[in-house]
Order: structure tokens, then sequence, then C-alpha cells
């Protein structure tokens, strides 16, 4: 029996609520299939800083890059709002990021059809709703530098975030644009704001660059400003396929997605590194969209699809294992249908809890196989 190793890093808030909803998926398809998953825990976040004084230590890190996948919950929360900056819960996830070089993010918005009325949008806007937003990781504003609050001899203070691309960093993302539109609508939409942003200026020509002269010509390529992307998303989403753009933007847009879809606990994502070129492993972490939410933490109230979904994306993208993903996108579709709905989704009737959630879903996978 094949066997993969999953590292789990719950971290905090909702974290290990909506992780222990998925480990109970990943046991299912464990118990059901041809493959054992082999599971191991860490703590990251503030979890973490608690019990280390860091967000997440080396020796956690060197699980993460032993192991097959990573399913990570979410960090943070008021009360690590004082702690040193380089120690913040969130240190944890962009270490990760940076060290296992995860440069792309994939981050889809699909409305299922028993949500398309708990969206904001009119139901017609986002019914068979179904694009993907893919957002460069570990680059842009998030990681340039200097970064760092100054204080000017008046006596003011002055903060600089810098926002930094290279060539290599954009045509990587764009590649990874171009291939995942194969497999879906082979349409491109690159996002940036190359009207007041050099980096803007060199992204679009590079994604241009990449297009014409790396065999894309089959995919259509079309570039709309970041500002107007929003607007756009909000106004006719069904108009986009794959969507690139850089981490701070691909940050603000697919939370704006998120709402298309009813809900932020229905986002799963997927962050990749590229295959290594003598073994094709690559290094990935999978993790819902939401936050920590700690003012439902504890309450077992959250809803755990984003997760769920995440280890769906494992499925397909790390270990190759199409028709287990495919299934579990039909279950947690079919529980949906049957009337399903956590708080954040309901629509005036009852609404479960987490576990119960997750009891829905398996049910679903039962039916199924």
């Amino acid at each position: 029996m094949a066997s993969q190793n999953i590292l789990l890093l719950p971290g905090d808030g909702i974290g290990p609520e909506v992780t222990t909803a998925a480990q109970r998926v990943i046991d299912w398809f464990g118990r059901h299939g041809t493959t054992k998953f082999e599971i191991e825990s860490d703590l990251v976040g503030g979890a973490a800083y608690d019990a280390h004084g860091e967000a997440i230590t080396d020796a956690a890190v060197e699980r993460a890059f032993a192991a097959d996948a990573i399913l990570f919950g979410a960090v943070g929360g008021p009360k690590w709002d004082d702690v040193p900056y380089e120690h913040r819960p969130e240190a944890g996830l962009l270490r990760l990021r940076k060290d296992l070089d995860l440069f792309a993010n994939l981050r889809p918005a699909i409305c299922y059809p028993a949500l398309a009325n708990a969206s904001s949008l009119k139901k017609d806007v986002v019914e068979g709703l179904d694009i993907l937003i893919l957002r460069e990781l570990t680059g842009g504003t998030y990681f340039g530098e200097p970064k760092e609050i100054v204080t000017l001899e008046n006596g003011d203070k002055r903060a600089v975030d810098t926002q930094v691309y290279t060539t290599p960093e954009i045509a990587r993302i764009a590649r990874v644009a171009f291939e995942l539109a194969r497999t879906r609508s082979n349409k491109v939409t690159s996002m940036e704001k190359h009207n007041v942003m050099r980096s803007g200026v060199l992204w679009k020509e590079v994604v241009t660059q990449v297009h014409e002269t790396e065999g894309y010509d089959d995919v259509k390529l079309e570039h709309v400003l970041a500002d107007a992307g929003g607007m756009q998303l909000v106004r006719n989403p069904k108009q986009f396929d794959v969507i690139v753009t850089d981490n701070l933007f691909g940050d603000l847009l697919s939370d704006v997605a998120s709402m298309l879809t009813g809900s932020l606990g229905m986002l799963p994502s997927a962050s990749l590194g590229l295959p290594d070129e003598k073994t094709g492993k690559r290094y990935s972490l999978y993790e819902p969209v939401h936050g920590s939410a700690p003012d439902i933490s504890g309450k077992g109230v959250a809803n755990p699809i984003a997760m769920i979904a995440s280890f769906g994306m494992c499925l397909r993208y790390s270990f190759g294992m199409v028709s287990e993903a495919d299934m579990l996108d039909k279950a947690i579709s079919a529980a949906l249908a049957s009337g399903a709905r956590t708080g954040d989704i309901a629509d005036g009737g009852n609404a479960m809890g987490t576990t119960e959630m997750a009891d829905a879903i398996i049910a679903e996978l039962e039916s199924l196989a």
C-alpha cells in the first residue's frame, strides 16, 4: 500500500477545530482507499510562541521539509497583538512560504449550486461560478526590503514596505498560470498596476513575453488593472477563468472573490513550489483562506469546508489522487445540496456545528463509495 506523510499544523483560533474535522476525512480515505496516510502534528503561530517563544521552531520547519504535504489551519488573534513583530503568529506561515519556496498560491472560487443564494450578489451573477486566482506568494510587498519603521529627525515616524519583483519570479508564476488555464477554459487575466507602479510595468512586460515566446499562444491573455479587476469581480465574475497577480493584490482580490461564494469558510487554497528535477516531488502547503476567527474559537461552530476542500486540493496536486479529489468535491456539494449548513452560510434555517458538517460530508462519501 502506498503511503503519504502529512504534517498537520493546526495553529490558533478555529484552526485546531477545522483541522480535526479534516483529519476525520483523511482517516476515512485511509480506511477506504489504497493509500495510507501517516499523520504528524506540530505547533505554529501563537501556539508555538506560547510554547517556544517563536512562531515556528526549526524542528517544525525540518518536519515540513520532510513531509509529502502540509495541512495548515490558521494563525493569529488578539492575544498576540503585542508580541515582537518578528515573532508575530503570521511569521510562522511566512517562514514556511519562504523557506520551502511556495511561490504559487492557488485560490479557487467556486459557487456550489446549493449556495447560489448565499452570495451577497444576485444569483444569476454567481451561479455556476468557477474561477481560479493564482497569487505569487514569496515576493512583492510582504517580503521586499527595506521593511521598517524609522524615526525621523523631527520626531515623526516613517513606515516603509518595499514592492520588489525580478524577471524570474514573474516568469515562473506566469508559466503556472498558462499551464493551469490549459486544464480549464484556456484564458488568463493578469492583474497589476502598471499605470502607477514600476513593478507593474515589469510584471506586464514579463507575462506578455512568456506568453509570446514560450509556446502559450493557444491560451488567451488579457491585462487588467488590479483595481478595475476588483470591480469586475463583483460586476461580472464569470468573465474570468485564471487570474494571475502579485502577492499583495492576490491577497486582496482572493478575499473579494471569497464573498462571491457566500463565505470565507468555503475557500480552500494550495501553495506549491516547483517539482524537484530529480525526484519530481514538490513542496506543498494547503490551508483554508479564512483566518483564525477568535470570536467563534472554541464554540464548535466554524465551517470546516474550506479546510476539508484544502485536503481535496492536496489529493489532487500533491498525491495525484484525482478521482479521490473529485469524489470529495462531489461529497461536499451533495452535503450542501442536502441542506447541511454552518452558521456562516445558513439562510435562516438551523445551523449545524463543525463536527456535524464533517459528519454530513463523510456520510456522502459513504454513499459515493
